[in-house]
């Protein structure tokens, strides 16, 4: 889950900086790089769609061994071949779990019914779309720092809609997270210089020059086109969060009301998503596309279809990306039914810190101590929301432990 979660926030970023167009203009302000988010957005659905072979193989599997009289092994005194479905709680290997639905006693979502998938697929469209745009502007481990605002409209959507309690701990927690995103945004938009070495001085002179400094840094670099696209993307990606958080809603109230095995939903999600995310395609790129202002712009589709089938590199990361997506689903619902909120939190937060690194290494950005700053702050809301951590005040930590916001058997995404 780790190292696929990485993969596709890093084969994401690589696509957009592969040059496509005057790629041997000295002028490197005219070259143009690949920027197709819808594109991007359907090869994560066909990653998605992915999950129907796992699905279609353990089919396979279950049926070759029944004919060969083949008996699973009894996970509590039964011994019936039809173990994994008669008691899908009892199921000990996470490898299976995503496979069976969690509590059968619901009813099960089958006929049209299933096209309420469809409602969070299209938030996962518009979501995914807007964070594409963003990663565009900004770097990997920017963007995926700023992701961490998810838990900020999931937490207020849960109390919206899914009539939810929010202690008054929790409530301090997502305020920490809109700081830590915030203190983020502003460690990318002012981008100060790693190679500026300064002069030895006393602590208290160096301070006050460094906050000078940073305030000059933020009204210069503030009204330049970089700063500027770098602020749009850091907007646009949060804002992305709030179709992301509907989506964990929708996925929250449909399981609160069905019984579906985790893949398959993931399967269908990604059928609804890549059908419509199709048809808006071809609306928009003769609506948009083919007129003179959106020749190569995002909604071209036909010349996006060219860079993906001339540019090697970019053939080649479309579909390492939906290997990767698709594994990100399989490995993250085997993870999330099997270890604890805490485990799953130190996995998100430690495929944040791995993007941070290889793009250092990379030399797609420049070190930040502003940005620490702000990651520290996302990790410590994150894990107070989630009862990871505590306030360091007692009589604020006196609290009940209340449902989590969302089922434990939540759906993971990339």
């Amino acid at each position: 889950m780790l190292l696929t979660g990485v993969c596709n926030t890093l084969l994401t970023k690589y696509q957009d900086i592969q040059c496509v167009r005057n790629c041997n203009d000295p002028n490197p302000k005219k070259r143009h790089t690949f920027e197709q988010p819808v594109i991007q957005t359907a090869q994560m659905f066909i990653g998605e769609m992915g999950c129907w072979l796992v699905v279609a193989g353990y089919s396979v599997f279950k049926r070759l061994s029944k004919e060969r009289g083949y008996k699973h092994l009894p996970t509590s005194g039964h011994d019936s071949t039809d173990d994994l479905h008669n008691n899908p709680q009892e199921i000990a290997s996470p490898i299976l779990k995503p496979l069976v639905a969690k509590e059968e006693s619901r009813k099960k979502l089958r006929s049209w019914s299933i096209l309420l998938l469809a409602l969070p697929a299209c938030c996962d469209i518009a979501g995914t779309t807007l964070m594409n745009v963003g990663l565009l502007f900004v770097a990997a481990s920017i963007y995926q720092m700023t992701r961490g605002a998810l838990v900020l409209f999931v937490g207020l959507f849960s109390v919206i809609f899914l009539r939810r309690k929010l202690f008054f701990y929790q409530w301090i927690a997502l305020l920490v997270v809109v700081i830590g995103v915030g203190i983020v945004g502003l460690a990318g938009a002012i981008a100060p210089n790693p190679q500026a070495k300064p002069e030895p001085r006393a602590v208290i002179e160096t301070s006050m020059l460094m906050i000078r400094a940073a305030s000059e840094k933020i009204r210069t670099t503030g009204k330049t086109p970089e700063a500027l696209q770098t602020i749009i993307g850091v907007l646009m990606i949060a804002g992305a969060q709030i179709f992301s958080a509907t989506q964990f809603v929708f996925e929250e109230w449909i399981l609160e009301k069905y019984s579906i095995e985790p893949l398959k939903m993931v399967g269908w999600e990604g059928s609804f998503g890549f059908i419509v995310t199709i048809i808006g395609m071809i609306v928009l790129h003769f609506a948009i596309g083919t007129t003179e202002k959106g020749k190569y712009g995002y909604f071209d589709a036909v010349e996006g279809w060219r860079q993906i089938t001339h540019y090697r590199s970019i053939a080649i990361s479309s579909i390492l990306i939906m290997i990767s997506i698709g594994g990100f689903n399989f490995f993250g619902l085997s993870v999330t039914r099997t270890v604890s909120a805490t485990s799953r939190s130190t996995i998100d937060t430690c495929r944040t810190l791995f993007i941070w690194i290889v793009s250092l290494a990379l030399h797609w950005e420049t070190f930040k101590w502003l940005q620490i700053l702000g990651f520290v702050l996302l990790v410590y809301g994150t894990f107070l929301f989630n009862d990871i951590v505590g306030l360091p005040f007692k009589r604020w930590t006196r609290r009940q432990r209340n449902a989590p916001l969302l089922a434990e058997d939540r759906i993971e995404h990339s």
